[in-house]
């Protein structure tokens, strides 16, 4: 069992910031140049990854427990509010959602799904533009998934169909706001 701010056991999910949820498969130790050093073996499955990490190096690396079901509910509801419309060049926003989403903190990453989720009053998004919002997607439904113990692919499901029935709501609030003309009776 390694020590840090939590105990970490074999088992565990864990988000490593710039891979996503991964599973403790083994605390290993191993001697480098004399000096004994415990290690977190890490799979994550889905890029088919083992990744090791220093027990002493786990702070600094951004390795953290999964949220709570606390936690990602509330970046759920960020994923409920208007997106944030930036008037920028694609390029600099690209590079912004990228490290929005290699944060690692949920509600970020749910502002990143939110802002890029295609709308039905917005034209078709370009090819990087669905590609970072299916990696958004991604890192946010696959800890949706371990939190509430679902396959990846239903935690996508719930979390898209989520988005969907928010755009729809927004959607009847615009018509609602929208101003209604009335034609006049010809005579």
């Amino acid at each position: 069992m390694a020590k840090n701010e939590w105990e970490i056991t074999v088992g565990d999910y864990v988000v490593y910031p710039t891979h996503g949820v991964g599973q403790v498969k083994e605390i290993t130790e191993e001697k480098i140049a004399d000096i004994k050093i415990e290690f977190l073996v890490i799979l994550f499955a889905k890029n088919r990854m083992t990744l090791k990490i220093p027990v002493d190096k786990i702070e600094v690396s951004g390795l953290r427990k999964l949220s709570s079901e606390y936690e990602i509910k509330k970046a759920i509801d960020i994923m409920k509010t208007s997106p944030q419309q930036k008037r920028i060049v694609w390029a600099k926003r690209a590079q912004e959602y990228e490290e929005k989403i290699n944060s690692g903190d949920p509600m970020v990453v749910a502002e990143v799904v939110r802002d890029l989720y295609k709308r039905a009053d917005r034209i078709e998004q370009s090819f990087s533009e669905r590609q970072i919002y299916e990696q958004a997607l991604g890192r946010l439904a696959d800890e949706y998934a371990a939190i509430f113990g679902l396959p990846s692919d239903e935690a996508v499901a719930k979390i898209e169909g989520i988005m969907e029935k928010e755009d729809k709501k927004q959607q009847k609030e615009k018509e609602k706001e929208a101003p209604k003309f009335e034609e006049d009776d010809e005579e």
